[in-house]
Order: structure tokens, then sequence, then C-alpha cells
């Protein structure tokens, strides 16, 4: 989700959580804290480590 309610910004939500899905979280989690860890790995690699068109590849 992204906040302020700006309907324009669905677009990047649903664009980041497809790429949560489809490159991160390939298997499933058999508890809620092991998927919560999971998620918050996967968002840090995401933001820090993943090539962005942005940060120049």
């Amino acid at each position: 989700m992204t906040g302020g309610y700006d309907c324009y910004q669905n677009g990047l939500a649903e664009r980041v959580n497809g790429a949560l899905k489809q490159e991160f979280l390939l298997y499933r989690c058999k508890t809620f804290e092991e998927a919560k860890t999971l998620v918050a790995q996967s968002i840090a690699i995401y933001s820090r480590l993943r090539p962005h068109l942005r940060r120049g590849m």
C-alpha cells in the first residue's frame, strides 16, 4: 500500500508487490513470523541491492 490515498501510486505498489512475489518470495513460509522476516529481508534487498534504472542499473 502507498500512503496518501493517491490512486496514481497504485501502479508503483503493484509493481513492487509483483517483484517481491516473483523474485523473492519463492516458497511458502511455515509461520507468520517467518513470513514477516522474509518480507523484510526481501524489501531490504529490493531497495538496496537490486539494480534499478533510477540508480543507473
